[in-house]
């Protein structure tokens, strides 16, 4: 009796394998495909958010940023940048009663000098002046450094504010070549007719973290360029960026400072 069984026992085992394997092969025929779809949405974003961000790196500016060289004054200090390529030079210049101080930064070599004479910084300093003149100048060139390398762009979603119509990017950073303050996460705002960014928002996790809301006005287009200022406000911790528009518009963030460039002047055509 064992021996007729047997077969039968082994023919089922055989069945039970290949329903197993079979159940296998299509769940993971469906992972794949799921996996496959998520990667295509992905792609489709951030090409759709590409082409909107050259939209609008070309509404300010485009290819003029190439070859700028301007200066301006923030907070009593003058800025001046040059670019020549993918070659740049940042500076800083600062009085304080008689020393003079000219940080320079340029394709990402650092120098201070105080009252013409060369000094040297802590690295913790170094990176902190380094922070500073990267910053200032990255807002007030803004969108021109959303192209480089270390930038990741992705179309979030359609949106109005006040009754305009926007475009809303994520922008994050590559650890490689994103800076000390890689980990942020920024919004930006692209107005649909004019292509410019009306509004940005990020936020950041030092001293504490934070959340900050922009909102630009004084517009001009100096030489082809459009410098804009901005009101800074500020919202709760872990506040959501694309919650921030409904609070602005329900006056529900508090102003905490105004983000002006002062004095521009186009220096290729004072040379």
């Amino acid at each position: 009796m064992n021996f007729i069984k047997l077969p039968h026992f082994f023919l089922a085992v055989v069945l039970l394998s290949c329903f197993v394997a079979c159940k296998t092969e299509k769940k993971s025929t469906v992972t794949t495909k799921t996996a496959s779809t998520h990667s295509q949405e992905q792609l489709k974003t951030v090409t759709k958010a590409s082409a909107i961000l050259d939209e609008t790196i070309k509404a300010h500016g485009g290819k003029l940023y190439n070859q700028a060289h301007y200066q301006f004054t923030f907070r009593n200090k003058t800025y001046r940048f040059k670019n020549n390529g993918t070659h740049y030079t940042y500076e800083s210049l600062s009085h304080n009663n008689d020393t003079l101080t000219e940080d320079i930064l340029e394709n990402g070599t650092f120098s201070r000098k105080v009252n013409g004479e060369q000094v040297t910084l802590s690295e913790k300093k170094k990176a902190s002046a380094i922070g500073a003149i990267n910053s200032v100048i990255y807002f007030a060139t803004l969108p021109h450094k959303l192209n480089d390398p270390a930038v990741n762009v992705s179309y979030v979603e359609k949106t109005t504010i006040k009754g305009q119509p926007y475009e809303v990017l994520k922008v994050t950073f590559s650890q490689d070549g994103g800076g000390e303050d890689f980990e942020d996460e920024y919004h930006y705002w692209i107005n649909q007719s004019t292509k410019k960014v009306d509004f940005l928002a990020y936020n950041y996790h030092v001293n504490g973290g934070g959340v900050r809301f922009r909102s630009a006005y004084n517009v001009r287009v100096i030489d082809g360029i459009t410098f804009q200022d901005y009101i800074n406000y500020k919202a709760e911790v872990g506040t959501p960026l694309k919650d921030l528009p409904a609070l602005y518009e329900a006056d529900k963030l508090k102003e905490v400072s105004k983000i002006e460039t002062q004095n521009i002047i186009n220096l290729n055509k004072q040379s």
